[in-house]
């Protein structure tokens, strides 16, 4: 099967909120990847989204590691970058009814499911076993492109 081909069957990415952590505080080798995804989704012109649940952890997570106005910055960035798609609570049914062993995957799963996602992106793909949408790291969808 020829790479190329499987990269341009991916118009739609999920980005989890590990991998958008990862880019954020610059942990070393995974935010590079992120970064040349976010840098391809432009160049190629597919889509990248993320859900409003991670925009909130997010904020969260950078609030109490930098500082709120730093949070603040870095989403404002995000929402020129990413898309995001709303939490709404027909996807808590399907997660609390889901096979998922972690809640918190199961409504990101959702999430990417409903809006049609190709693939969701993360660094954690064991918490997505029973995922049937694809599952990558960002290393592993580059070597897609």
């Amino acid at each position: 099967m020829n790479i190329s081909r499987i990269g341009m069957a991916y118009k739609h990415l999920f980005l989890d909120s590990d991998v958008l952590l990862d880019w954020l505080l610059k942990s070393e080798p995974y935010s590079s990847f992120t970064q040349t995804l976010v840098n391809e989704s432009i160049t190629q012109h597919f889509k990248v989204s993320t859900s409003a649940m991670v925009i909130a952890n997010i904020n969260y997570i950078l609030s109490n590691r930098t500082s709120v106005a730093n949070a603040r910055q870095n989403i404002k960035m995000l929402l020129n970058l990413i898309n995001v798609l709303p939490f709404e609570g027909d996807i808590i049914k399907l997660a609390l009814d889901s096979s998922f062993t972690d809640f918190e995957d199961s409504l990101q799963f959702h999430i990417a499911l409903k809006y049609n996602c190709d693939a969701i992106i993360t660094r954690n793909i064991k918490d997505y076993k029973k995922s049937t949408i694809p599952v990558l790291t960002a290393e592993q969808f580059l070597r897609t492109l």
